[in-house]
Parts: structure tokens; C-alpha cells; sequence
């Protein structure tokens, strides 16, 4: 189970299901709210950060294993792994983000880690639902309630103020 001092509530499902999409609007409800969320997303893919040709990259690429670029707006953290390391996993982001000053962490994929998740599920996929086979999925969100049969909690997923009171009574 991942060890954080705030909630950390994940988001999972197949491909193309609409996770992306519906946490954009979650993470706007919970701004116009007043709460600080963090967000943290797992790529199954390689994913160049930094632009080429600008002085950060170059530095990088140099051969600098963590660069930290900083601005009078945000700052990030691009820290390269070598061959040799493992994938990082979902703890270790966890302990990156300060959380001090969120309310709690949302995440995009660890599906396969053991921590409290909602299945966002789309119909029209033609794929099976994940929830009866992983204990830690405690809600579904859907296109189309009526598509799935479940005894957990479940939300349309345009539903976005009932969804986002259910993750803040759940945790209070």
C-alpha cells in the first residue's frame, strides 16, 4: 500500500477510455474549490519533457542526470534514469510531490500497484470491466451506467460534481 500523509486516489482503465479527459474536469472542479491537488501520470511510452535547442536540453543531454529548471512562474525537475535502473514505481513518485501544500494526489495508471483506485470504463471499447478482479477499485465511472453490473459505487462520467463530492466525503 502506498504511505502518504494526504489521500492518493488513482485512476484506472483501458486505453482510450476517457481518464485523461475526465480528470482535466475533476482537476478544475477541485481548483474552482479551492483545493490544491497533485497529479501524478504514468506513460507507457517514452516522453521527451524539455524542447530541443533550448539550454535546458542541451545541458542534459550533456550529460547532467537531474536538471532543474527554474522560472519566475514554475519550476520542474527532469531527472534521467540509466539503462540499468528499474522503472520508477508509484511510491517513489509519491515522495517527490510536496505534500505539505496538496490536499491529496490523484494518479493516472499504476494500475498493477496496490493503492485505492476508481475504473473509468467505456462501453463502446468492447472490453471487459476491471473491478471484479482487483480489490482495491472501491467506485466506476462510465459512459453508460446501465452497460456494467457492479455493487461498487457508480458515476457518469459527466457527472463531475457528484464525483468530486464522492472522492472528498470518502476521504474526510
Amino acid at each position: 500500500m502506498i504511505k502518504a500523509r494526504i489521500p492518493v486516489i488513482g485512476f484506472i482503465g483501458w486505453s482510450g477510455s476517457g481518464k485523461t479527459t475526465l480528470l482535466v474536469k475533476l482537476l478544475t472542479h477541485f481548483k474552482q474549490q479551492g483545493l490544491n491537488v497533485g497529479m501524478i501520470k504514468h506513460a507507457h511510452h517514452d516522453v521527451e519533457f524539455d524542447k530541443p535547442h533550448k539550454d535546458s536540453y542541451k545541458l542534459r543531454k550533456a550529460g547532467a542526470s537531474q536538471m532543474l529548471l527554474a522560472t519566475a512562474k514554475r519550476w520542474a525537475l527532469m531527472v534521467d534514469l540509466s539503462e540499468q535502473q528499474n522503472e520508477p514505481n508509484l511510491q517513489q513518485m509519491v515522495n517527490q510531490l510536496d505534500q505539505n501544500h496538496l490536499d491529496f494526489i490523484l494518479v493516472e495508471g499504476f494500475k498493477h500497484t496496490d493503492y485505492p483506485k476508481i475504473e473509468v470504463y467505456n462501453s463502446t471499447l468492447n472490453k471487459p470491466i476491471i473491478h471484479p478482479d482487483m480489490d482495491d477499485i472501491f467506485a466506476v465511472i462510465t459512459d453508460h451506467i446501465q452497460s456494467i453490473q457492479t455493487s461498487l459505487p457508480a458515476f457518469n462520467r459527466d457527472d463531475i460534481s457528484q464525483i468530486a463530492d464522492f472522492i472528498i466525503s470518502h476521504y474526510s
